[in-house]
């Protein structure tokens, strides 16, 4: 098994691209390809901007979670704070700057815990996932993007690891980063 996981990283030869759909979140592109293993593939690319996604805590384990429309349910969401990075922006200064617009809370002592795919087989988007921490009594402005409404509030860590275990927090980043945060940095 060793040697099949040495071979990961390997590139592919990209010998055609096509952009098929140019959008304000994504483009849509066609590429043939040449994998590592000398195979030729054609496959759809979703080009899409990197991503964080922000795990703010208080110091007494409040979560700051809000609801928000999602076209992919096409409901309201649960989930953690989130946005695109601009371009030329730093993970940690993406986090804070989305942390602010979405919520109003400050982020203090930010680091990144990990950077996740969104789905490899389709898309090249990678969001980081951001731990940082907030004094609730710390608020600025809030400054949504013109399609867009949050509402925020704190949730207890124990009744956010039960919305999740209960199926209501579906955002893979959402799930990503509060299990990332469980098991690698709090640990009890």
């Amino acid at each position: 098994m060793a040697d099949a996981l040495d071979k990961a990283g390997r590139q592919g030869t990209v010998l055609s691209k096509e952009q098929v759909y140019s959008g304000p979140i994504f483009n849509l592109v066609k590429e043939t390809i040449k994998t590592p293993d000398g195979l030729e593939v054609e496959r759809d690319l979703i080009d899409h901007g990197n991503a964080v996604t922000i795990l703010a805590l208080t110091a007494d384990d409040q979560v700051v979670l809000g609801t928000e429309y999602r076209v992919g349910r096409n409901s309201e969401t649960i989930g953690l704070p989130a946005g695109l990075i601009n371009a030329g922006e730093a993970p940690l200064t993406a986090a804070k700057r989305e942390l602010q617009e979405e919520t109003g809370y400050i982020a203090h002592d930010s680091q990144i815990m990990t950077t996740i795919s969104s789905s490899e087989g389709f898309t090249n988007e990678a969001v980081s996932l951001i731990l940082t921490h907030i004094d609730p009594n710390e608020h600025g402005d809030r400054h949504f993007d013109h399609d867009e409404y949050v509402n925020t509030q704190l949730v207890p860590l124990p009744q956010v690891i039960d919305l999740l275990k209960a199926g209501k927090i579906r955002s893979a980043q959402g799930i990503c980063a509060i299990t990332w945060y469980l098991n690698f940095i709090r640990k009890g």
